[in-house]
This record gives C-alpha cells, structure tokens and sequence, in this order.
C-alpha cells in the first residue's frame, strides 16, 4: 500500500487526484479550506471505496499553521509518506501593474510558501526513508508569462523553481520530484466563463497523469509534464 498526501483535496483536481489514489488501494491523507465541503468528500469516498484508508483535516496552505497542523496528523498516523501531491492552489486574475499588492502577497501565499513549508516537513520523513516522491502541480503559467495572470503566473514560475530545487537536492536519496504543468482544466477556476467546457480538459486527466508518474520504475523520474487542450493554448 502507497501512503499518499493530497492538499486542496475538496474539489477539481486535487479530488480527481484522491479518487484515482483510493481506486488504486492507497492510504490517503486529505486537507481542503472548507470543513464542509471535503468533510462531504471523505463521506463519499468512504461509502465508494469501503476499505479505504482516509485521514483528513481541515486546513488553510497558505498558512504556516495550518501546514504545522496538517503535517503533524500526517506524521502521528501514518506509518510512512511514499506521495505527497502539492495541488493545493490559488487564482486570481490581473495585471501586475493594475493590482494591489496583496494579489501577489496571496498568491504566493497559496501557491508557494504553502507547498515549500509541506515539502520540508515532510521531505525529511522521505529522506530518511531513502523513497518517496513530490509531485507539485504546477501550471502552464509556470513556463511563460500570460496576460491578465501576473501574479497568479509569478506564483506558478517559483513553485516550479521550488520543484527543480528538491529535485536536485533530494536526488542523492532516492526521493523523486515532479512539476506537473496542466494546460486549462475543468474546475470552479473556470465557472462564469464562456469557455466551452469540450475544448479543456478533465480533472481526470491530470489524475490519469499523476498515477502514470507514480508508476514509472524505480529507476526513472518523470521532471516536468506539460498537458494542454488538444484545441488551443490554454
């Protein structure tokens, strides 16, 4: 059995994410923002799939304590962390020279410190483990700039440093690191817009990919995964 981690576990791809773990017979351990909503979710889960192994936790990334919080459950009740996805993520749309400086503050809040502080409580549980693999969900917008998304792309441009950091850092030890960089995919992100919902992709899909990489021999790394729309570059 795999021990995985999923943040941002409630909803859109960290929840498609979950379900292919759990379908697969991984342990999981689960945070989402709103205690409703995953709370809903882990209900679900436990009627699918009845002999899941489920620990959750309401819990913001984007704070230190929430991170404290999350990381100690995970620690205190699992026997040993072989997954930790990074999926937990924020959005807000803007030009930098428009915005007020606390779309970037919050941005970078969710999207980096949130995974960085993560990764080094639990890096060294992998470390001593000499196994384990990080698999931060990145963004298209981690590899170009886009108009109308400053921060938002800043954010993603230093969570795929981080990723590349880890990966050469932790090398020496067994632990793998991946970025996984998806193209427009359906989640609440997209709600409102007038996007057709059949030229981006699935939550799915990025699950499907997530699992792939997973799965490859122990002797290879899967670095950075790009996925975009076959019908556009979203």
């Amino acid at each position: 059995m795999l021990y995985t981690v999923v943040t941002g576990a409630s909803k859109g791809m960290g929840k498609a994410i979950v379900e292919q773990l759990l379908s697969c017979g991984c342990a999981v351990a689960v945070c989402g923002r709103n205690e409703k909503d995953l709370r809903d979710a882990v209900d679900t889960w436990r009627k699918t799939y009845e002999d899941s192994d489920i620990i959750w936790l309401a819990a913001d990334m984007a704070t230190a304590e929430g991170v404290a919080a999350f990381s100690e459950l995970i620690t205190n009740s699992f026997p040993q962390v072989d997954v930790l996805i990074n999926n937990a993520g924020g959005y807000t749309p803007g030009n930098i020279t428009e915005e007020q400086d606390a779309v970037l503050e919050s941005m970078l809040a969710v999207n980096l410190w949130g995974p960085y502080r993560l990764c080094k409580a639990l890096a060294p549980v992998m470390r001593q483990q000499e196994a384990g693999h990080i698999i931060n969900i990145c963004s298209v917008a981690s590899l170009k700039g886009y108009a109308g998304i400053g921060s938002y792309s800043i954010s993603k441009y230093a969570l795929l440093g981080l990723t590349d950091n880890l990966r050469e850092e932790l090398r020496p030890y067994g632990v793998k690191v991946t970025a996984i960089c998806p193209g427009a995919t359906w989640t609440s992100s997209w709600e409102g817009s007038d996007m057709p919902q059949s030229r981006i992709m699935e939550a799915a899909d990025i699950a499907a990919i997530v699992w792939a990489a997973i799965n490859v021999s122990p002797q290879a790394v899967a670095e950075t995964i790009v996925l975009r729309p076959q019908k556009g570059d979203v």
